[in-house]
């Protein structure tokens, strides 16, 4: 399993956007193979991070997915909330493996 971290930066005053963007890509992960752990917004301290936690089986499932991007309809659809939006300033991508309870 390979779980993948997303740190955003967002613009504040956007979170109501923010938040439909996440709802569409948590839908795109789960539709195509992953596991969507959600997204994680500001509560208290710093109103401008938000993550983002989802896994797949594999790097080879995770490539599999990314291979839709900016082709299919519904990964355009939603990025296209995102840069009409601004809602993020810019994010970093890590990859982890979980370490899970016996």
């Amino acid at each position: 399993m390979i779980t993948c971290v997303v740190e955003y930066t967002i613009d504040s005053r956007q979170i109501p956007v923010f938040e439909e963007f996440a709802r569409a890509w948590i839908a795109l992960v789960n539709k195509h193979g992953g596991q969507h752990h959600g997204y994680f917004l500001p509560a208290e301290g710093a109103s401008d991070r938000a993550l983002a936690l989802f896994s797949f089986p594999s790097l080879a499932a995770y490539e599999s997915y990314r291979q839709l991007f900016g082709v299919d309809p519904e990964f355009i659809a939603a990025d296209r909330i995102r840069d009409e939006s601004g809602c993020v300033l810019r994010y970093e991508r890590t990859f982890m493996r979980p370490l899970l309870s016996p």
